[in-house]
């Protein structure tokens, strides 16, 4: 096992899994991932609404698919930490119904980071038991559906503002 990367950023399976280099910042890469996801989410959502969020959400899980395997294959780990397009997708999934708001993209930010880091049930029976590149992804999926329940029921409540 290494912690430098194998593939150059150039090779589109890294530069997809490290959401353009997001994952490969010094410290914390899954939050810089988070982050790093927001201001597509916001322009996504702009354009297509939380239909086309959910969308870009899945398509973006399938392609992690493919280029997390890629890029923990040349590293020789399960899950590298500059791997960060599960916090792309599970961000996605957090913001996808709620309209681009500041208020309501740091409080969606701060709720998946937790599900993400602490993993819940299931969220750490995923991260621990499902194989490869799938396992990547979905407990982020899982943390991002934690987080999505989270801010539909504070949106209910009127937080953030419409």
């Amino acid at each position: 096992m290494t912690d430098q990367p194998k593939l150059p950023l150039r090779h589109p399976a890294a530069m997809i899994a490290t959401w353009f280099g997001a994952g490969r910042l010094p410290i914390m890469p899954g939050t810089w991932g988070s982050v790093a996801a927001l201001p597509f989410a916001w322009v996504i959502h702009s354009l297509w609404g939380s239909v086309g969020m959910l969308m870009a959400a899945g398509v973006v899980f399938i392609v992690g698919l493919w280029a997390s395997k890629i890029l923990a294959d040349s590293m020789g780990q399960k899950d590298p930490g500059e791997i960060v397009v599960d916090e792309v997708v599970g961000m996605w999934i957090t913001v996808a119904l709620v309209t681009p708001n500041l208020s309501l993209y740091v409080i969606g930010f701060v709720l998946f980071r937790v599900f993400d880091i602490f993993k819940p049930w299931p969220v750490n029976w995923a991260d621990r038991q499902l194989p490869g590149a799938f396992g990547v992804m979905v407990d982020d999926v899982l943390a991002g559906i934690y987080a999505l329940v989270i801010m539909a029921f504070l949106v209910g409540l009127g937080v953030g503002g419409s």
